[in-house]
């Protein structure tokens, strides 16, 4: 299995507990989950070539994934 960069544990490490207890029991917070390890899975999948993509479209899932986690940084925070 190979490591993916950016996930949430790895962004967020001070915070696991939250996110593992957010996950569980905020719905909110789980669909955002998802979408962003779903977006960050698609991404590095087409920076490691296995899907390749177009810069735009590389461009769009990166802003997609810099939203989730800015809302996500947000509800940890709060």
């Amino acid at each position: 299995m190979s490591h993916t960069p950016h996930e949430l544990a790895e962004e967020f490490p001070e915070s696991v507990d939250r996110i593992s207890k957010l996950k569980s029991s905020d719905a909110h917070f789980a669909k955002l989950f998802d979408a962003y390890h779903d977006v960050n899975r698609d991404i590095h999948r087409a920076e490691t070539n296995v899907e390749p993509t177009d810069d735009l479209h590389m461009q769009e899932m990166r802003k997609q994934r810099m939203v989730l986690k800015d809302e996500i940084a947000a509800m940890l925070a709060g």
